[in-house]
């Protein structure tokens, strides 16, 4: 819908997109639920809305959930074009037990000139990531699980939360040996020799429990 002073602001419509963000919307979204800028700001003056930063808001009444700071950031950076990646990505597909210092979001290179949100950090992409590099958790764009803990393995997360993740990646089917290698070999011969004993640990302690892993 156009931003129409003329239309009536639908609350159901707003309700909806802010629903599947955990209570977040732009003020793009906004707009397309026919609310004009001068109906946000009353809404957002009487309470109802929350803002966030510039042309981000929250529903005030909506419940709390563990992942708030990272809807925020995401949004802020641009739904459309970014991912939440490396450590930040891991904690979102409980992967390891690392606690993210910061909200970790990839955007491409033409977007590089971006302010990052407070808590945030905006890494870019060279290439557009494929479809299968990507997936949604929670109604949020995620990098996948084997770009994940490449990402992650180059940053510098301890080897242990590494095999914790590349453990738990294939035994919840999110990864295969193949695709962990591949992700890995982009990254240098350090992450590949990490992920490859990983890999190896994982399916030793398989095969020790009668189990099976696909090499």
């Amino acid at each position: 819908m156009s931003d129409n002073a003329h239309e009536r602001p639908d609350h159901g419509c707003l309700f909806d997109v802010a629903s599947e963000q955990h209570g977040y919307f732009t003020a793009d979204q906004a707009h397309a639920c026919s609310f004009t800028w001068r109906t946000l700001l009353y809404h957002t003056k009487r309470g109802r809305f929350i803002r966030i930063r510039r042309g981000l808001y929250q529903l005030r009444d909506y419940p709390s959930s563990p992942h708030e700071e990272v809807v925020a950031a995401w949004l802020a950076v641009g739904r459309e074009h970014a991912v939440v990646s490396h450590e930040s990505a891991l904690d979102l597909l409980e992967l390891s037990d690392v606690i993210p210092d910061s909200v970790h979001v990839t955007v491409p290179r033409s977007r590089r000139g971006l302010s990052p949100p407070p808590g945030a950090t905006v890494h870019t992409a060279s290439r557009p990531l494929r479809p299968d590099e990507v997936m949604t958790v929670d109604g949020i764009r995620v990098t996948s699980a084997a770009r994940s803990i490449a990402e992650a393995a180059d940053a510098g997360v301890g080897p242990e939360q590494i095999e914790l993740a590349v453990a738990q990646a294939l035994e919840r089917g999110l990864a295969t040996p193949d695709e962990l290698r591949r992700q890995a070999s982009t990254r240098g011969r350090r992450v590949l020799k990490l992920v490859e004993h990983s890999i190896y640990r994982t399916q030793a302690t398989a095969n020790r429990a009668g189990e099976r892993v696909v090499a």
